[in-house]
């Protein structure tokens, strides 16, 4: 084995080197040589194998002292360690580090680790009031908890899983293919034991090796005040069970608002429209306006136009922050135009236009149109909102 280099001078690094410092020097290495940043490049593939081949010593201990008291003889074979075989060795936790990095994942999590269960997804419908000033509501859902026959193992009562023996117990395991680029190696899940690292061969017969059950339970969903539609309650710990240990998720509850026969929201504010007839535009009127509140009594002006947008303050909204910050209700007066009349309301209403300066029949502002106005008769206006109020 004279031709081989120094497994330390390949890495780079002293012999009293920490594990550390050669971890960080093969991932360097790796980086810099691995055949799919250096494609065609056969100079760069052969550091690469030798770098790969250094760390896989020096990062195991039981290696290393051999190496370090046999040199490369300990495993050719000719030295006192009796050889080694580089072909079986684990790669995993090599690769699966290194790997992350270069796909842009960063250290991937050991399979084996506690991991946190997934979030599960649900919706219910309130109504508009209740968005408005929240509510409670429950709701039943099918949720998984740990068989209490098996404990969560998945095996029968007297048995236990057993450590899968095709990536002996890591869940994970490395593989090699050829590429346009040479030689790759990388990590994927163990197909055997679906990257759990341990196989159930005896099932348990309640969870059928699952591990879990299903139960229907009732879950009470607080809805805050203020709440819109399509956003969500997130109620901590009610998704699925964590696996080795870790916590379980959540469960977000979607919020479907109901729509109402007359009040819309945008936001923090509420808006409607009110009809008011042609008398109160014109004469003004205390008009009742629906909120949700309730309703409010409105002086409406003399002289108001249709399409009149007025503000009702604090009828809005109470902000999701703070409870005791409202939006407002804007509301569009709208005039109703009277149809149907009878033959003393339609003489009324000539009088009335005779009375404000125009004429039935004639533009208002037509030449020749008469600047005098006849006296208004006493009484008049009360009749016609009597007339136009009954209609």
């Amino acid at each position: 084995m004279a031709d081989k280099r120094d497994y330390y001078e390949v890495l780079g690094v002293a012999k009293n080197a920490s594990d550390d410092e050669i971890k960080k020097a093969f991932r360097g290495l790796a980086k810099k040589y691995h055949p799919d940043m250096n494609p065609g490049d056969k100079d760069a593939e052969a550091k690469f194998k030798e770098a790969q081949e250094a760390y896989a010593v020096l990062s195991d201990a039981e290696k290393r002292r051999q190496y370090d008291q046999f040199g490369h003889a300990a495993f050719d074979g000719t030295g006192g360690a009796g050889g080694f075989d580089f072909s079986g060795m684990d790669m995993s936790d090599i690769f699966g580090d290194l790997f992350g990095d270069f796909f842009g994942g960063g250290r991937r999590r050991a399979n084996d680790g506690p991991m946190k269960g997934a979030n599960l997804r649900t919706s219910v419908r309130i109504t508009f009031e209740e968005a408005v000033f929240g509510c409670e509501k429950e709701i039943e859902m099918t949720l998984k908890d740990e068989c209490p026959k098996c404990h969560g193992s998945g095996a029968r009562p007297g048995t236990s899983p057993e450590t899968c023996g095709k990536c002996g117990g890591k869940g994970k395991v490395v593989f090699t293919q050829q590429s346009f680029f040479g030689t790759v190696q990388n990590v994927q899940a163990c197909p055997d034991c679906g990257g759990k690292g341990k196989i159930v061969r005896d099932k348990c017969p309640d969870c059928r090796g699952t591990g879990y059950i299903a139960n229907k339970k009732k879950i009470q969903v607080s809805i805050p005040a203020g709440i819109d539609n399509g956003q969500s309650v997130r109620i901590r710990d009610k998704g699925e069970p964590g696996v080795n240990g870790g916590p379980r998720g959540d469960l977000l509850v979607e919020i479907v608002v109901s729509r109402h026969p007359y009040l819309q929201r945008q936001d923090m504010n509420i808006y409607s429209t009110a009809q008011i007839s042609y008398a109160q535009a014109a004469l003004g009127s205390e008009i009742r306006i629906g909120t949700v509140d309730g309703d409010v009594l409105y002086e409406v002006k003399p002289g108001t136009q249709t399409n009149t947008r007025i503000r009702l303050k604090g009828k809005g909204v109470p902000s999701l922050r703070n409870k005791n910050v409202r939006g407002d209700q804007y509301v569009d007066l709208v005039v109703q135009t009277p149809t149907g009349l009878s033959a003393e309301a339609r003489e009324l209403l000539r009088q009335f236009d005779e009375a404000a300066g125009n004429s039935l029949g004639r533009s208002a502002g037509a030449e020749g149109a008469s600047t005098d106005r006849p006296k208004k008769k006493k009484g008049f206006m009360d009749k016609l909102k009597e007339s136009l109020d009954d209609i």
